[in-house]
């Protein structure tokens, strides 16, 4: 029998607050342990929660940005389990009331278009972090760090709607670049930012009733997301096809062995015994405060790709390579528009503003090269003042000093030869000193005008104009 893998994601996201959802305490990654801590987000009796607006502002965004519904009037629960890392022996999340519900996301696998369904969105407090190695007693002992109870999350809930693991990485590599997009997360995952748990099942194909589906717990990683799901789907298939069940349960993936292991049988909506969290009020948002939110909102990712294929001409992989990062696009677009040479100012961008950012790891921030210098040196070729090649050796001046293209272009007397009669003395003396040369190509092998413009660019220390080289070259082996 053929089965289908039924996948829904539920993704938890680290919003970008300085403080944490109901306290004042940094929300600031990498302090030392249980220093970003106070009486509230380590659950002392008697301390009440104060809401940050801050975070519902940012939830809202992720909210509209993902085309859902925002309720009016949201309401905070309390999530009852027993673990280490939760201090209060609950969490506050919110349960049958979140903040938004029917969203959407559209993702693209091996070209195609599918639009998967978001459940809901839902606000909650980030439990602490477990710390299991790089003590002396860790062979006998954990340890607990706070610091990270109290951050602010949203949980992204998907429908289940995909039906591979490629489309699983493709919904949520597109999600963490739209939320990244927006400014309400850092996306590292490997700072837990960003955060994924993956529900999987598998039913005879044609069949609508789901089968018995097994979750994968925080999958950190989109690569570990594909790899988890596709050794799940492998190990049901197989408990199918010999006639057995699979067991509903939760499951964590080790990516070392490349397979998931059972951690604890799945827990059902009653045995975390919701109930409304007394010590928050219902949480209202008017329509004033959405519209305000939505026109906060930038260009989404999508839209901003389709524009620059639209209004700058781009091929479609360059668009999504550009608009894949915020402030890359941004960079991207301040000089295209600068320069008024689109498709130029890619290429340069693509190959070695990106070659740097890689070299130096580090982001378009701290490039030393803003958008409108690398504008004026796309025009500089386009103007015919400089070549390509000189073009390349000014970027790195530039790059290095911070200084203005046209200013090292006169300085350094860079300027193009363009002087007519200079460049046809260089073309004889070329064609005097490569009479082999010549004389395959007056017998038709025509091919060998490019070997003669390297050598008239060489003669001319590569400053003569490589658009006069080839002309007046042309002109000159076809000569009678």
């Amino acid at each position: 029998m053929e089965y289908e893998p039924v996948i829904g994601l539920e993704v938890h996201c680290q919003l970008l607050t300085d403080s944490k959802i109901f306290c004042g305490c940094s929300t600031r990654f990498g302090a030392p342990a249980n220093t970003n801590v106070c009486p509230v987000c380590l659950g002392m009796p008697g301390t009440l929660p104060v809401l940050n607006r801050r975070s519902v502002e940012y939830a809202l965004r992720s909210a509209l940005a993902l085309g859902c519904r925002v309720d009016p009037v949201s309401v905070f629960a309390r999530k009852n389990y027993f673990y280490p890392d939760l201090p209060k022996g609950y969490q506050i999340s919110m349960y049958d009331r979140p903040l938004a519900v029917q969203g959407h996301l559209d993702i693209e696998t091996g070209g195609l278009s599918k639009r998967v369904g978001i459940t809901r969105v839902h606000m909650e407090e980030d439990a602490g972090k477990m710390l299991h190695e790089g003590f002396p007693d860790s062979d006998r002992s954990s340890h607990v760090d706070f610091n990270r109870s109290g951050v602010p999350l949203i949980e992204i809930v998907s429908e289940p709607d995909m039906r591979s693991p490629e489309e699983a990485h493709a919904y949520y590599s597109t999600l963490r670049t739209i939320l990244v997009y927006i400014g309400v997360t850092d996306g590292n995952m490997e700072e837990g930012s960003l955060r994924c748990d993956a529900n999987v099942s598998l039913r005879p194909r044609g069949r609508k009733e789901f089968g018995t589906k097994a979750e994968l717990k925080n999958l950190n990683s989109f690569k570990f997301v594909q790899h988890a799901l596709e050794y799940e789907i492998r190990r049901q298939t197989d408990r199918l096809s010999r006639g057995e069940k699979v067991t509903q349960e939760t499951r964590l993936y080790d990516p070392a062995e490349d397979r998931t292991a059972p951690m604890r049988s799945k827990e059902e909506a009653h045995d975390y015994r919701y109930f409304p969290e007394p010590d928050l009020l219902p949480l209202q948002v008017n329509d004033e405060w959405i519209e305000e939110v939505r026109r906060g909102l930038p260009e989404l990712p999508a839209a901003r790709r389709r524009r620059f294929v639209a209004d700058y001409g781009l091929p479609e992989q360059d668009a999504a390579l550009l608009t894949s990062d915020r402030a890359l696009a941004d960079y991207y677009e301040t000089a295209a528009r600068a320069a008024k040479n689109p498709k130029a100012v890619a290429n340069w961008v693509m190959t070695e503003v990106l070659r740097k950012v890689k070299e130096e790891k580090t982001g378009l921030d701290r490039v030393h090269l803003p958008p409108e210098r690398l504008a004026v040196l796309v025009r500089l070729v386009d103007e015919g003042v400089i070549s390509g090649k000189i073009a390349k050796e000014v970027f790195e001046t530039i790059y290095a000093t911070g200084r203005d293209p046209a200013e090292i272009v006169r300085e350094q007397g860079l300027s193009q030869v363009t002087d007519e009669g200079a460049i046809r003395e260089a073309i004889e003396k070329v064609i005097a000193r490569s009479q082999p040369q010549y004389a395959q190509y007056k017998a038709g092998k025509t091919a060998l005008l490019g070997y003669f413009v390297g050598q008239v660019l060489k003669a001319t220390g590569g400053m003569a104009s490589p658009t006069l080289v080839n002309r007046l070259l042309k002109e000159r082996l076809d000569r009678s």
